[in-house]
């Protein structure tokens, strides 16, 4: 890897760095209603293999009569344990936050992102099976002999860089409006601990584990559909299902054009970078 600095902008390249031998792409777009285990119809998974269009995935379980099931968020992670323990180098895009905004990390005494992940389920445990976000909101969860709520919290005004990037992106902490991310964030990121406990170095989650994703690695990154969804005419799609493949057919378009690297080396300085690095980074922004 060299790095030349300019004006204080890092840019980084890889001589070794491929995007080419990626075999899938995967957009989901994401929900944190209900619990879970509940099927969601905003739940959508799209998949594309290199030069591909990408096509819907169903959730693997079935009705009586044969029918798929609407996917929960305990499946998506599943298929991605799946698809990294098959051996297949996939680069998924999920459509919510994986991190917070650095003045949380000051709140709250957090230096890296892996001890945020630890920090954030022991006060936001919105994995377990029947486990609404608005459960530790509410303090209902509280109730059961779980975590107190506003121990863990931030306010809708505060954005990531990334964010401050973007025309439209909302604050990972602006729950109850049109648009909001909160809620998915909120119950996205305790499957982000799940999946890198589970399947180790065989997964690189953009950009904590480095910018520049080993070769051979499956890559998970954060995206933020809006950016893409007008690329692609919608050809009867529900909104949900819209935002999934475009996701999916971006990435894979990019590829294509051997321009998707260049969405991992975002223009900032050393000082974003270090930011960057613990807030995280939606992955297109640049």
């Amino acid at each position: 890897m060299s790095c030349a600095s300019m004006s204080g902008v890092t840019a980084t390249t890889s001589s070794s760095f491929s995007m080419s031998d990626f075999a899938l792409y995967l957009g989901i777009d994401y929900s944190g209603a209900q619990t879970p285990t509940s099927r969601l119809k905003n739940l959508q998974v799209y998949a594309a293999q290199p030069g591909g269009v990408p096509e819907k995935r169903s959730s693997p379980a079935r009705s009586n009569n044969g029918q798929p099931f609407n996917w929960t968020r305990a499946e998506i992670a599943q298929l991605l344990l799946e698809q990294s323990r098959q051996g297949v180098r996939f680069l998924a895009g999920i459509d919510h936050g994986f991190s917070f905004p650095l003045a949380y990390f000051r709140r709250y005494g957090l230096g890296s992102w892996p001890e945020f992940l630890d920090d954030f389920v022991r006060h936001w445990p919105t994995d377990g099976d029947h486990v609404y976000v608005d459960f530790v909101r509410d303090g209902v969860l509280h109730a059961r002999g779980g975590p107190a709520p506003g121990l863990r919290v931030g306010d809708a005004s505060e954005l990531r860089l990334c964010e401050r990037w973007t025309s439209s992106a909302k604050s990972v902490f602006h729950f109850d409006v049109q648009g909001s991310v909160a809620k998915s964030t909120h119950a996205g990121i305790p499957w982000l601990k799940r999946l890198r406990d589970e399947a180790g170095e065989r997964l690189h989650f953009w950009p904590f584990d480095g910018w520049v994703p080993a070769p051979g690695k499956s890559v998970v990154a954060e995206v933020y559909p809006s950016i893409f969804r007008n690329r692609y005419a919608k050809e009867g799609r529900t909104a949900d299902e819209q935002d999934a493949y475009a996701v999916a057919r971006w990435m894979a378009d990019m590829d294509a054009r051997v321009a998707l690297a260049s969405y991992f080396a975002p223009p900032l300085t050393d000082l974003e970078r270090v930011t960057a690095g613990r807030e995280g980074w939606i992955l297109g922004v640049m």
